[in-house]
């Protein structure tokens, strides 16, 4: 299985294959037809305390955070990250879809290692 990941602000392209939404929350100004989405794996993001304390922090607190979800996703998440594991595994070509302004610190990149491990 190929994992790619993809801002949901910019176009579905077809060779995205399965788009699933790794958000808490939908996206601000996104339609479900614009974000072409055919899964939503919300109980894979940050707690909601978390990305609240994510949100005011500046890019120097990225370890504390990183740390912080990865003890998320091997604990309390961790069913759900299996079971998306699972539904992966039944497609060549994944994209895990976020909303996060930054491509490199971002949840997505901690998920998309978890996911590949």
């Amino acid at each position: 299985m190929e994992l790619r990941v993809k801002r949901v602000y910019e176009d579905p392209a077809p060779d995205d294959g399965w788009r699933v939404l790794v958000d808490r929350l939908w996206p601000r100004g996104v339609s479900k037809e614009r974000a072409a989405i055919d899964a939503w794996a919300k109980d894979v993001a940050p707690s909601a305390a978390l990305r609240k304390e994510w949100h005011g922090a500046d890019a120097r607190a990225w370890d504390a955070f990183a740390d912080r979800y990865r003890a998320e996703l091997a604990g309390p998440s961790a069913e759900a990250v299996a079971a998306l594991r699972g539904e992966l595994s039944r497609h060549p070509v994944v994209t895990l879809v976020f909303a996060a302004h930054d491509p490199v610190r971002n949840h997505v990149v901690v998920l998309r290692e978890a996911l590949e491990d």
